[in-house]
């Protein structure tokens, strides 16, 4: 594992540091700097002396090319790719060109959603891939009236959370217009909770201050300490993910696990999550209008009962034993004697 957080060159954002959301692991080993070319020999002893049947290499930003580069060009085992996203998000031509190197290098892939699963097999044609979604973590024992209390959520409203880190693929501001045009009454209040990147704090803010939102929306544009996570999601009756692309997304599978029906954006992996009529309704990416109805129509407490109840049986189906059985299963396929190792697929 790295020795230190990403540098703001990679994240820009200011909640970087929170031990909670990823605890470290006991046995895990800090040995090594994203961006500190000195350190990587010694990451390369320490895999060379573990003598490894498959190196899992976690791939979802090409910031980490050169380091992956790095290690896959020395052959010690077949690499085995856990791929979030096959580029970044927004990423420009040098940006694609490195995620491609690093995957070309790759002797299967792990992918969370089947859209992803599309790209990579178009581009590295024969390579074994599977696809699992993100499993849902088991939700908290939180009592929704103190967590919509701590909030200063009114007891008649429906709650609807838009939670994560903001960017501008995940069309926030797209989710505010649609809000704005709801009619006041039902009572529907938006939960948005995540540290705006970049610098689209500023409009959204001042997008927030308009009349048209006034009371309609609880928002915590920063890093929410995980701690504290639990409460928006205990408070909330509805999730949204206004997208407008995706190649998956975790937190909806935080929402499925917490019982959660989705609004979302029919874009990407969201639509192997989100059923529509099932655990939750799709609307075309980018028109509030759409958004805006259906959201209107979850103020039904049959229906929303219903979506809630497909959302609790989607989420179980998809379990870490699961997703590590499908990762073991495809390590034995590329690991076999003659099978290949990392570089020799693709060169």
């Amino acid at each position: 594992m790295p020795l230190r957080q990403y540098p703001s060159i990679i994240y820009p954002g200011r909640g970087d540091v929170d031990p909670d959301a990823c605890p470290r692991l006991d046995f895990a080993q800090a040995c090594f700097g994203v961006l500190e070319p000195w350190t990587w020999p010694r990451l390369a002893a320490r895999l060379r002396a573990s003598r490894p049947d498959a190196i899992i290499l976690p791939f979802w930003t090409a910031a980490w090319a050169p380091v992956e580069l790095f290690l896959t060009g020395r052959r010690y085992a077949p690499v085995v790719a856990v791929v979030h996203n096959p580029a970044d998000h927004g990423a420009g031509l040098p940006a694609r060109k490195a995620a491609g190197a690093v995957l070309g290098r790759c002797s299967a892939f792990l992918c969370h959603s089947r859209s992803v699963a599309q790209v990579l097999q178009e581009r590295f044609p024969g390579t074994p891939l599977t696809v699992h979604p993100l499993p849902p973590e088991s939700p908290g024992a939180v009592d929704r009236e103190g967590a919509r209390t701590r909030l200063g959520l009114e007891s008649n409203a429906l709650a609807v959370l838009c939670f994560g880190l903001i960017r501008p693929y995940k069309g926030v501001e797209v989710l505010l217009e649609a809000v704005a045009r709801l009619p006041r009454e039902p009572r529907i209040v938006l939960l948005l909770a995540g540290e705006p990147w970049g610098g689209i704090a500023g409009t959204l803010r001042q997008r927030l201050r308009r009349s048209d939102l006034e009371g309609r929306v609880v928002a915590r544009l920063g890093w929410v300490p995980e701690p504290e996570v639990a409460d928006w999601f205990a408070a909330a009756d509805v999730a949204v993910l206004p997208y407008l692309s995706a190649t998956g997304s975790a937190v909806a599978a935080q929402a499925l696990g917490w019982g959660l029906p989705i609004v979302a954006s029919a874009v990407g992996g969201i639509t192997d999550v989100v059923h529509d009529g099932v655990n939750g309704t799709l609307v075309p990416p980018g028109e509030p209008e759409a958004l805006a109805s259906a959201l209107a129509r979850l103020a039904d407490e049959a229906l929303r009962s219903r979506l809630a109840g497909g959302a609790r049986v989607r989420a179980a189906r998809w379990s870490w034993d699961g997703y590590s059985a499908e990762l073991e299963a495809l390590v034995g396929r590329v690991s076999e004697p003659g099978a290949g190792i990392a570089g020799e697929s693709h060169g």
